[in-house]
């Protein structure tokens, strides 16, 4: 890598904001020796346009010898991020691999199947015809031989060990701040009857009640289990030519096998720094979770030794130290560098409008509060979109049945699991000012301009002390880190509604727990996002009024559902109010506290993100109870398909 083309790599025409600086303190992190350089770079600095101008000082293949890595890899977690990489001119030499499962086969009469369901996945010693020309292997040929090749955070840990992707001069990680929780996610082992082919042939033994421990039991079972995935793969590979269910089973298979085997020697290294624990809520013959904490080898193996040098990219990675430890990097050969805001302040402002507490044993109070809370914002906003985070499919739903009841279902739009891309791509696409109730879409959502122009945090986004890595953590003390991580969801979901420096958004608290939230983690929340927290004020908000709710649209209170008409557009912002530290008007009335699909493992995903969570100021112990589906309801969930 040579640091002093990082400037001349840029690939923009001219710098803006911060840019220009932030790049210069990048090329001295480097030039000072260390080989990770972290970038703590807030919404609407051009994060991809820094991530290529350090992609581009990768070392040329000209310059460099047989043994030595060339060129570079952009990966990022978020597939809506890499479709944004893609559709930009200006990063149109970062070229796009994607998983198989997202390419279509050309053959005739296979031209609705997925590539890695295509007869040359099926048939043993397939010589297809026109290979050359398939898109996967077209698109893999071309990022494979390419100074820059750019691929989702999925795919890029999947093909460590590639001979295709090898290891190259230097690694950039786009949203970098979910690190360790993506290693964490992808190393744990969901064994369950979807996820386990032979389900019904084994017998799951009770883990926890045995005397060897339950990390061990459940090694000795995973030993046996992967011996029966490796004899019923055999068997299917005995009979030649496959169909696409049964090409779907070999791979997932030996998906398994590999997935236990890494477990294993993971396990039996005594070197090893990962701590495992095991969940099985129903004992004998219940499913099994088996999970890591702070998988560093496996992040080596995927990450770290994928690159000479690595740039890491985030608005939230709030503390060096912690997020070192976590993903297994010695501080002293990492530099941090910030970038500053360059975004007004009074164009992003908080609102103190909090109903009380919302975690589960006081939602049943809180949540009816919140509703009603959220028709004032209607009123107040009558002519602009709004976005309410509701946390979990249980409080969304509970949302949208008051609202309901209320009669303003008509400027109301959810979704569920299965149609969330289409209902959000509908909701931005509308002209009408419809309000959103989201689920985990704090991350990777763009909504600029009068896409939204106000949004509502419905809850306290802690992680669920339920899980037994969280329960792990917590038990050891790590409470900073619990803050931490509830604390870098409240920023990036402050970060959705205000894009570029002429943009404004008002965002809204409801939780009083977040109050709380923002004194706990004081001591690592970002200078600029400290002074939205002292800004923070109380607004004055017209009254309940179902009628006044529904004032931008054509329709009038009741039980309909559907959207008639346009709403007109003012684009006029929320009102200014008064300090938070002043007299109260009744709103604090609680204690102040991509898509579809599967990554090719057949998981459910990682339980500390998951959708539940608990107040510390209730003693940490109390984990909400909504029954979500934790893999549906992560935060970067999207990446399921590659």
């Amino acid at each position: 890598m040579d640091p002093e083309r990082i400037l001349p790599s840029f690939p923009a025409p001219s710098f803006r904001g911060a840019q220009e600086r932030a790049l210069e303190d990048i090329r001295d992190a480097f030039a000072a020796g260390n080989d990770v350089v972290l970038v703590r770079a807030p919404t609407g600095s051009g994060k991809s346009l820094l991530a290529r101008a350090v992609a581009g000082a990768a070392r040329t293949v000209e310059d460099a010898s047989p043994s030595q890595a060339a060129g570079a890899y952009y990966t990022t977690p978020q597939v809506s991020q890499l479709d944004d990489v893609a559709a930009d001119d200006l990063l149109e030499d970062l070229n796009v691999i994607r998983g198989k499962s997202n390419y279509t086969c050309i053959l005739p009469g296979e031209e609705t199947t997925p590539v890695n369901r295509a007869p040359c996945a099926r048939q043993r010693g397939y010589d297809c015809s026109v290979k050359h020309r398939c898109p996967y292997y077209s698109d893999r040929a071309i990022a494979s031989n390419r100074p820059i090749a750019a691929m989702t955070l999925a795919y890029f840990m999947q093909t460590a060990g590639s001979e295709v992707f090898r290891k190259r001069d230097v690694v950039v990680v786009d949203e970098a701040h979910g690190l360790a929780e993506w290693a964490e996610m992808y190393a744990t082992i969901e064994l369950k009857p979807r996820t386990v082919p032979v389900w019904d042939d084994i017998t799951v033994p009770d883990v926890h009640n045995h005397e060897v421990g339950p990390v061990e039991r459940t090694a000795r079972f995973a030993d046996q289990l992967a011996g029966v995935c490796e004899r019923a793969k055999d068997d299917l590979l005995a009979k030649g030519d496959l169909t696409a269910e049964e090409a779907a089973r070999r791979d997932r298979l030996q998906e398994l096998r590999s997935e236990l085997n890494w477990f294993l020697e993971d396990y039996r290294d005594r070197d090893s720094s990962t701590t495992w624990v095991v969940d099985q809520p129903d004992g004998e013959g219940g499913e099994l979770a088996i999970k890591p904490l702070d998988p560093e080898k496996y992040l080596k193996h995927t990450v770290w030794d994928r690159g000479n040098r690595h740039c890491l990219l985030s608005a939230t990675i709030l503390n060096k130290e912690a997020f070192c430890r976590q993903v297994g990097l010695a501080p002293g050969n990492v530099a941090l560098v910030d970038v500053e805001h360059t975004f007004p302040v009074e164009h992003r402002p908080l609102y103190d409008v909090t109903q009380g507490k919302m975690t589960y044993e006081h939602r049943d109070e809180t949540l009816p509060k919140v509703a009603r809370l959220c028709l004032r914002l209607m009123a107040e906003h009558p002519d602009e979109k709004g976005l309410i985070h509701a946390h979990s499919y249980a409080i969304a739903d509970q949302l949208a049945e008051k609202f309901g009841e209320f009669g303003v279902s008509a400027r109301v739009r959810s979704h569920e699991r299965e149609d969330r891309d289409v209902q959000l791509e509908e909701w931005k696409a509308s002209r009408d000012p419809e309000v959103f109730v989201s689920v985990k879409m704090e991350e990777a959502l763009d909504l600029k301009g009068d896409r939204c122009r106000w949004q509502v945090l419905c809850k306290a986004p802690y992680l669920n002390t339920g899980d037994s890595r969280v329960a792990s953590r917590l038990e050891d003390g790590q409470w900073a880190w619990y803050h931490r991580a509830a604390l870098r969801t409240v920023i990036q979901g402050c970060g959705r509604v205000v894009r570029a420096p002429d943009d404004h958004g008002a965002t809204y608290l409801a939780d009083a727990s977040l109050l709380d939230l923002f004194e706990r983690a004081e001591h690592d929340t970002p200078p600029w996002f400290r002074e939205q927290v002292d800004r923070m004020t109380e607004p004055d908000l017209p009254e309940f009024d179902p009628a006044a709710a529904l004032a931008g649209m054509d329709a009038e209170p009741g039980p309909s559902s559907a959207r008639r008409g346009r709403g007109g557009g003012s684009g006029r912002g929320g009102r200014a109010g008064r300090s938070v530290r002043g007299g109260g008007d009744g709103f604090r009335n609680g204690a102040v506290s991509g898509s579809g699909g599967n990554a090719n493992s057949g998981r459910t995903g990682g339980g500390s993100s998951d959708s539940t969570g608990s107040d510390p100021s209730a003693n940490g112990s109390s984990p909400d109870e909504d029954g979500d589906d934790p893999m549906a309801d992560h935060p970067l969930s999207d990446v399921w398909g590659e």
